[in-house]
């Protein structure tokens, strides 16, 4: 699908996705958000609690740094324990240090005299922030994440890493939303294979795939077309519906 929308990457951080302890549903839900607002997400990554990995990763990816795409997006590392190690890992990758942002601190502090608990070494390791970043709003617990360079750095924890994802997309300069079509057929992949090669190479702007199933009437396929022009996708699954005999 030829696109010229702002290039993207995912990059999980953290043992516990690694290992199968935790179900990683951050990258999926943030997939669906970039494909609606015009990202072309290219890479989904996943990396070890390791800092060294986690700076190859961020140099890899983060087009500021020479990297792969004009914007990463990272999820988990930057809580209150000694496993946290995302918020340093940027730092190195970026060049700069890391400190308590004064404006993280207030944000943590005000939340623990609301709620009458101490802020303590532990919760304010979520205040350090690398030099020359800038805060990504967080709704849910209050502790910031960050951008610096093409990095956004979230939150692993589900609900906090939703909330600023609300907040930083619409922030973002975004492109065109990809539009998609879909339909099922009763028939395995390879007897629809060639129809589906045949209108591809037809509509070569497009993205045309398909992804087989079975349930308890047996097996079938989904054929979607996506791409940035509505009319163009209708267009092109017109014409697979009509080789396909629908």
């Amino acid at each position: 699908m030829q696109s010229d929308n702002p290039t993207a990457a995912i990059l999980v951080i953290g043992d516990e996705i690694l290992s199968g302890r935790t179900r990683e549903g951050n990258a999926h839900h943030l997939a669906q958000v970039l494909t609606a607002t015009g990202f072309d997400l290219r890479e989904i990554r996943v990396v070890a609690d390791d800092h060294d990995r986690i700076v190859a990763a961020i140099r890899a990816l983060d087009g500021t740094l020479g990297g792969d795409c004009d914007l990463l997006f990272t999820s988990g590392g930057i809580g209150p324990t000694h496993d946290d190690i995302t918020a340093d890992a940027v730092a190195a990758a970026h060049g700069t240090t890391v400190e308590v942002n004064p404006q993280a601190r207030a944000l943590l502090a005000d939340r623990c005299d609301r709620m009458g608990i101490e802020l303590n070494d532990n919760r304010l390791r979520m205040a350090r922030i690398p030099v020359g970043a800038t805060l990504i709003d967080n709704g849910v617990s209050a502790a910031p994440g960050f951008s610096i360079g093409a990095t956004h750095v979230m939150a692993g924890v589900p609900e906090v890493f939703r909330a600023m994802v609300a907040w930083l997309v619409p922030r973002l300069p975004g492109g065109r939303p990809v539009q998609s079509l879909s339909v099922e057929v009763r028939r395995g992949e390879s007897e629809v294979a060639e129809d589906l090669k045949a209108v591809a190479a037809e509509y070569a702007d497009l993205s045309l795939g398909s992804y087989p199933f079975r349930d308890e009437t047996g097996w079938g396929t989904n054929l979607v077309v996506r791409g940035l022009d509505a009319e163009r996708v209708g267009q092109a699954m017109a014409d697979l519906r009509a080789r396909i005999g629908l």
